[in-house]
């Protein structure tokens, strides 16, 4: 009896703590979202509202990345462009009139927060209008938009079969396979050895 009324009480706290709905699920619903976490996912709004999650990578002109980040599948692209800004690991030098650091974004960032936000940063910015790439591809014969750069990257990312589908409960061991992702794609355009890195994704 006595076991029976304390696990009512801890049943009925956890529903108020988590806001939750009782149900015969609930000591996996607490498994999986209080004691292992399921942090930077959301509803994928371009799978059928499976739960996802989004990356976000800056990359210099040659596609090497310099910095990531993960946030939920329905997380909006221009909310996440302070954080990966911030998350670029190599020190950053200032720029200049004769060397200048340009950034190229597409539309999804054309908002006013991310023109402050770059500016303080002091980058050159490119990002595409609405129905400014149709116009550029009339003009300017075998026009290529220029954040392919970028998109080429995750297609090498993507071809890690460890972080295709995230297997990870917590955000931090998902990041890290992202890391280990982004030194590898680094050892192979800098020509280096990069085997110990490919066999821990794809293996």
């Amino acid at each position: 009896m006595y076991s029976n009324v304390c696990g009512l009480m801890v049943y009925l706290y956890m529903i108020k703590r988590l806001e939750l709905i009782g149900n015969g699920k609930l000591w996996m619903v607490l498994l999986q979202r209080h004691l292992l976490g399921e942090k930077c996912t959301g509803a994928n709004p371009t799978d059928r509202a499976k739960c996802g999650t989004k990356r976000s990578m800056v990359v210099d002109g040659k596609g090497v990345p310099l910095g990531i980040t993960v946030d939920a599948a329905n997380r909006h692209d221009m909310k996440m462009t302070k954080t990966t800004l911030q998350s670029i690991v190599v020190n950053r030098p200032e720029p200049t009139t004769r060397a200048k650091q340009h950034m190229c974004m597409d539309k999804g960032y054309d908002y006013p927060e991310v023109y402050e936000l770059l500016e303080y940063y002091g980058y050159t910015i490119h990002i595409r209008l609405r129905g400014e790439h149709r116009v550029d591809c009339k003009r300017i014969p075998r026009y290529r938009a220029r954040h392919w750069i970028v998109e080429r990257t995750h297609s090498w990312m993507n071809r890690f079969r460890r972080l295709l589908i995230r297997w990870e409960k917590k955000v931090e061991n998902y990041v890290a396979m992202l890391h280990f992702a982004c030194t590898c794609i680094t050892y192979r355009a800098a020509g280096l050895f990069a085997y110990p890195c490919e066999l821990l994704l794809n293996g």
